[in-house]
């Protein structure tokens, strides 16, 4: 019984304290996408995304003639310049799929480029929610954009909006 009376208790207690925190959802690829500089830097972005993806497609064109030539000639060649040209093929295979690595893979030129371009204003968007968590005295503030599902959320508890003009930007909804 005593036991029981203390379970009941601790519910009790429990959920008062769960009642009392106060949260709010953004969405911060909606931030970001209203962001004038982050815009500007994503284009910036995208065109150096495409001129590395040119470079690639120009050395993939070059291995791809290498390949039918090769099937063109291989009947008339010697063994020691079949092995010759598979040779070249095979680095020149390697070499795409290095670039490729170094350009677009996991911690790639991309990635770093993005990183180190757009870093500064993720800090001033965190910057900005923590400000906005402070002033208001959220407990928690969720990001819906990614990561963390949200099945329903109340559109009143959609803060961006107001993250947005704690950056000074001007919201046209």
């Amino acid at each position: 019984m005593k036991r029981l009376l203390i379970v009941v208790f601790a519910l009790c207690f429990l959920s008062i304290g769960v009642q009392a925190q106060r949260y709010a959802i953004i969405d911060t690829k909606y931030i970001l996408s209203n962001i004038p500089e982050y815009k500007m830097l994503d284009k910036r972005i995208q065109t150096i995304s495409e001129g590395w993806q040119k470079e690639l497609d120009a050395k993939q064109a070059v291995l791809d003639r290498m390949y039918k030539d090769y099937d063109a000639e291989q009947y008339m060649l010697t063994d020691e310049l079949k092995k010759s040209r598979q040779l070249e093929i095979t680095n020149k295979e390697r070499e795409i799929r290095e670039l490729q690595k170094k350009r677009f893979g996991y911690q790639g030129d991309l990635f770093k480029t993005r990183e180190n371009m757009v870093k500064p204003i993720q800090d001033k968007v965190y910057n900005a929610i923590q400000k906005l968590a402070v002033a208001r005295s959220y407990d928690f503030i969720l990001d819906k954009s990614e990561g963390i599902t949200v099945i329903f959320a109340d559109p009143k508890l959609d803060k961006s909006d107001d993250v947005l003009r704690e950056l000074g930007i001007k919201v046209t909804n």
